[in-house]
């Protein structure tokens, strides 16, 4: 089969090629999937730099998410049979024609889905409402947000709208804001215009900003952590501008707010097995009444890899990038 591969760190676009590689056989309790779409992670690109959290033996292949069919089906494994259409959002190595995951690693499609929607339905959505469930906000609090274009950041909005709740969401353009709204997305403010915080007070109307989520880190985590209520909390979700966290310590101190991080991989594992049943319930019914939205830039083959990179890490993207074997 063939497979994108790395034998070094370094950047996305310089150290992946396309490879044969034998084709993997299930062992028990496993499932061998052929793929069929596979979308880019801003985690994928990270690993593959080597700054993730999670760091492959080289050479190593690539991917984590991805939608296809079962293939082979390895001893005790009742609940999936050869034919069916899977996803998984955890299972590394997935940018290949067929990939090997543990059987609990994947969830069955439904027919309703696209497969554009299906293979990327795990790790965003799943990761934006475990983090929505994460901050259980009481009633009549609000969620600030940064970086609210990215796939999580809207997301999370979108969810949170299923369940009644209010989140204010920070964009650095207007052409972001223009594009959320046209999704649907309210209560947006553009951190370019002058008065943009007393915009989130005046969205907030009194009501207390219980949690913020940083996604951007820098100068931006200290800008959320003014905005915060006395007693809330500030949630670190990502570092897109790479910084560490530049925070004011009187805000701390003096008005009692918390920082915590939040990783998606760490919150699934320790999850209770019915709460994520009850919450991919959930995450697939919003995703079949279209209350989620799914969109996709662009879909590459595996010999594009390199490009698909490219316009997977291009400011004012829209939808996932996704490979095709």
């Amino acid at each position: 089969m063939r497979a994108i591969v790395q034998d070094e760190f370094g950047d996305p676009a310089r150290v992946l090629k396309v490879e044969e590689r034998p084709l993997p056989e299930p062992g028990a309790g496993q499932v061998r999937v052929r793929t069929i779409l596979s979308p880019i992670h801003n985690h994928d690109l990270w690993t593959i730099r080597g700054t993730y959290g999670f760091k492959p033996a080289l050479p190593a292949g690539s991917g984590t998410e991805a939608v296809g069919v079962v293939d082979a089906v390895g001893e005790g494994v009742p609940a999936l049979t050869v034919g069916q259409r899977v996803v998984t959002g955890g299972t590394f190595g997935v940018w290949a024609e067929a990939f090997v995951a543990q059987a609990g690693a994947l969830v069955p499609v439904p027919d309703g889905l696209s497969d554009e929607d299906a293979s990327q339905l795990v790790a965003m959505p799943f990761s934006a409402l475990s983090l929505l469930d994460y901050l259980d906000v009481k009633p009549g609090e609000v969620i600030l947000q940064n970086a609210a274009n990215g796939a999580v950041g809207r997301l999370l909005a979108q969810f949170a709208a299923t369940r009644d709740e209010t989140v204010i969401g920070l964009v650095r353009r207007q052409h972001d804001a223009d594009a959320l709204a046209a999704q649907g997305i309210p209560d947006l403010v553009v951190t370019g215009a002058d008065g943009w915080r007393d915009r989130v007070r005046a969205l907030a109307d009194g009501a207390p900003i219980a949690v913020a989520v940083d996604s951007v880190g820098g100068e931006a985590s200290g800008d959320l952590l003014g905005l915060v209520s006395d007693g809330g909390t500030l949630v670190s979700f990502g570092s897109t501008a790479g910084e560490p966290l530049r925070l004011a310590s009187g805000d701390l101190i003096f008005r009692q707010i918390q920082v915590k991080g939040f990783w998606g991989s760490k919150v699934s594992s320790s999850m209770e097995p019915g709460k994520r049943a009850e919450l991919f319930g959930e995450l697939i019914r919003a995703a079949a009444t279209g209350a989620i939205t799914l969109p996709v830039e662009a879909v590459f083959g595996f010999d594009q890899v390199r490009e698909a990179v490219d316009v997977a890490t291009r400011s004012g993207r829209v939808g996932k990038v996704l490979l095709r074997p």
